[in-house]
């Protein structure tokens, strides 16, 4: 099963939440951030990004930064910009973007089914930036950041309890510049929380889409706290996996390592069947497209690469098992800075742009990892590459804040 509860949630008073939600704090540089905190003063990065309100060159990991969001999160509840439902609740989070809605469920879910597995994981996560999240938590005594998941839709149970928790008018909806309508819908009702309740005890496991150091530091916190202040769960939007779009995750590479463009072609042709003057978007997973030497090279794999294994068949891992790693010596791709990562929603521009330009020699555009691939994963206990799904639209900050206090434990335990 999956205990997913209500809980009091922080939100944005309605005529506000506009101006209030905000870009997901690790997509920004320090400029942009301080850029949007300077045009929009109740912007929520005001408490995901507290540096913009401290001197140019804080460290945002600091002890000032870290209480200087506390300090900006009490500011806003008091003045009214953020209000806490009197009574545990879910929420339904929808996104709309280029004629495709997804709609989520905000709400608390176990440490302990995460800690268990029951709640899986697919990546590893750096103990930088679980540190940092769990000092963000355990200062402000709030989960500010939820944690994306999603499950496998079909289960006709938590449908029909889905779409009439969403046939009630939301609190509110605005368009944010990036073009993607964003909607709140609160769901008080007893009986309504009660039938989400049951239909997610139905489903047997949950996955995380993104958000893995943000559930890691739950658990840290959830540790230190002994399960106290409703610590034994976790903010999350739980996400249909037949609503999400994965978009490639593309790779540029700074140099050639000691090929020229004839010889790397020579290389890869050992593996892959090579052709010119293809279309920059590969039309399926088996196939990339290389861009080398100012065209468009189109790469699929010959009978015996691809290995029958959930993680060694990725098209992310083949790319770098049989090109990135042997031919280019980006043997790790985590921490090697002749690597760069480009989302696909930059589209194949931005990489021929960025080779063009003489910012890299060479560029990879893959097809998407299905969200069936990253389950596999998970369901196998195996990781997948780093930086192998790019999730859009991107989840704002700030649509609903869960507080950890005797509030919410209060909540926890009534439910």
């Amino acid at each position: 099963m999956s205990d997913v509860r209500p809980f009091r949630g922080l939100r944005p008073r309605d005529d506000l939440a506009a101006e209030v939600i905000a870009p997901p704090y690790d997509v920004l540089s320090e400029a942009e951030a301080r850029d949007i905190a300077a045009r929009h003063p109740r912007s929520f990065l005001h408490v995901t990004r507290s540096e913009v309100d401290l001197p140019a060159g804080t460290d945002p990991h600091s002890p000032e930064a870290y209480q200087r969001a506390r300090d900006n999160l009490d500011l806003w509840e008091r003045r009214g910009w953020l209000q806490r439902d009197e009574e545990p609740c879910f929420y339904l989070y929808s996104l709309t973007w280029r004629g495709r809605t997804q709609v989520g469920l905000m709400a608390a879910c176990s440490v302990a089914e995460y800690d268990d597995g029951r709640i899986k994981r697919h990546e590893l996560t750096r103990p930088d930036k679980e540190q940092d999240r769990a000092d963000h938590i355990a200062t402000l005594s709030a989960q500010t950041g939820l944690v994306f998941l999603a499950w496998r839709d079909r289960y006709p149970a938590v449908s029909a309890a889905m779409a009439a928790a969403a046939a009630r008018p939301p609190a509110w909806r605005c368009t944010t510049e990036d073009g993607v309508e964003h909607a709140l819908t609160v769901v008080s009702d007893p009986e309504t929380v009660a039938r989400l309740r049951a239909a997610f005890a139905e489903v047997p496991a949950l996955y995380v889409a993104d958000g893995h150091h943000r559930s890691a530091a739950a658990s840290r916190i959830r540790a230190a706290r002994g399960g106290r202040d409703g610590s034994d769960y976790f903010l999350a939007g739980i996400f249909p996996d037949s609503e999400l779009q994965v978009l490639a995750y593309n790779r540029l590479v700074a140099d050639l390592h000691g090929h020229d463009a004839a010889g790397l072609r020579a290389a890869i042709a050992a593996d892959f069947e090579l052709t010119d003057g293809v279309d920059p978007v590969p039309p399926g997973r088996g196939h990339w497209t290389m861009y080398l030497d100012g065209r468009w090279v189109g790469l699929r794999a010959r009978p015996g690469v691809v290995p029958d294994d959930p993680v060694g068949s990725l098209d992310v891992s083949v790319l770098q098992d049989r090109i990135l790693g042997p031919l280019l010596g980006i043997e790790n791709p985590r921490t090697d800075p002749r690597i760069r990562f480009v989302g696909g929603i930059r589209g194949h521009e931005a990489l021929s742009a960025a080779v063009d330009a003489g910012d890299a020699a060479v560029a990879f555009h893959l097809h998407p990892t299905g969200m069936d691939q990253l389950f596999a994963v998970a369901d196998a206990g195996q990781l997948m590459p780093p930086k192998s799904t790019w999730f859009e639209p991107k989840l704002r900050g700030g649509v609903v804040v869960r507080r950890l206090d005797a509030r919410e434990q209060e909540a926890v335990e009534s439910t």
